[in-house]
């Protein structure tokens, strides 16, 4: 496989590229839209031109019409193919939406389309960064096992070259080698911890980096045969409403479900989403006027409506604070949740700013400040 990567971040360029006639509503738009410049797009990679100007910088406009968080890679797959990998740089909300845009790209001949940066062979992995290479040949691992959380997955990393003072460089060098190792989907949902360190400093036995995939399919197995049937059913939990002051002189509320903090099974439920509603607190120390607090309460239902409990989406509480309606909620999965979440804050972007985010927390250390106990 021949395969020259060019990456490049979606631009705010949509005034720059394309008629009117040709705006982006759906993923359908898109690939009619790609379909009419296919040709222009294979000859600029075929030939090893301005991949970035007359290709990526032409197609960033499009997509960011859909949505922000789309990145590329793309170059020759083999002699008479170019492919197009749509990537997410890490962020698992957005997973969703590059498997759904690849799943309505079209039957084109000469083009091969992906979604997410699939594992590669240890042996068609190198990477070269500045003056430090990232092979199999000089990156190894090994294991912290924490009885606190037996389910967790915290891996040192060591590169030979790896020093105090380019520890940022090789930092950034064995993620993105692991990014390509493992492919993009597997990274993301295999490594609850990275740690680095300098060879000498290691402090058990390092294994040599080809053998990560078998070392994280034997924990995924195991992980699997634990968790898999899991289910909570939150309708006669214990709910606790935590109050205090802040520095500020404002006040913190917070409701949350104490049988779900107390909960031993959390990793069954290892993705973490969380919704951050911005409101005018201003006058009211902090707090959501009465007027936004049922609208709050609102959102929070909606949500819920979508995102239920015997489906494997434990809603753990809330925080409102310093003008900010924080929500979280326990996951199974990422992607219906990324779906839920982004219809929401479309649907009320004219009452308030809302971000959310996911990301994996298998023991939900994150929210360990709202459990009363602690």
């Amino acid at each position: 496989m021949k395969l020259t990567l060019t990456i490049i971040q979606i631009l705010m360029f949509s005034s720059l590229f394309g008629q009117k006639d040709d705006s982006i509503r759906n993923y359908e738009d898109f690939w009619n839209w790609f379909q009419k410049n296919e040709k222009t797009f294979f000859n600029v990679v075929k030939n090893n031109g301005d991949i970035e100007g007359d290709f990526l910088n032409v197609i960033a406009p499009k997509l960011d019409e859909l949505k922000d968080g789309y990145w590329y890679l793309t170059g020759m797959y083999d002699d008479n193919t170019v492919e197009l990998i749509i990537t997410v740089d890490g962020y698992p909300k957005n997973v969703v939406f590059a498997e759904e845009l690849i799943e309505k790209a079209p039957k084109l001949n000469g083009w091969k389309f992906t979604a997410l940066k699939p594992a590669l062979d240890i042996s068609n992995v190198g990477i070269q960064m500045g003056d430090y290479k990232f092979s199999g040949e000089n990156i190894f691992f090994y294991d912290t096992l924490d009885p606190n959380y037996p389910d967790e997955i915290n891996l040192t990393f060591v590169h030979n070259e790896l020093t105090n003072d380019n520890r940022s460089e090789i930092s950034n060098g064995i993620y993105i080698f692991l990014d390509n190792y493992l492919g993009e989907l597997d990274f993301l949902n295999s490594i609850d911890v990275l740690e680095f360190v300098r060879k000498e400093d290691a402090t058990k036995e390092i294994i040599p980096v080809s053998k990560l995939k078998d070392y994280l399919n034997w924990r995924k197995k195991e992980f699997i045969e634990k968790y898999n049937s899991t289910r909570h059913n939150t309708e006669n939990d214990t709910y606790a409403t935590l109050e205090a002051q802040l520095k500020s002189g404002n006040k913190l509320i917070a409701l949350v479900n104490l049988d779900l903090l107390r909960w031993d099974e959390k990793p069954s439920h290892p993705w973490l989403s969380v919704i951050t509603i911005q409101y005018d607190g201003s006058q009211t120390n902090g707090l959501p006027n009465t007027d936004d607090y049922e609208l709050l309460n609102q959102i929070e239902d909606d949500i819920l409506d979508e995102l239920k409990d015997i489906d494997g989406y434990l809603n753990i509480g809330r925080q409102s604070a310093d003008g900010e309606r924080e929500i979280y909620i326990a996951c199974k999965d990422f992607r219906k949740p990324s779906k839920v979440l982004l219809a929401i804050q479309k649907k009320y972007a004219d009452k308030f700013e809302i971000e959310y985010d996911i990301y994996l927390d298998k023991y939900w250390k994150s929210l360990e400040r709202l459990n009363p106990n602690n």
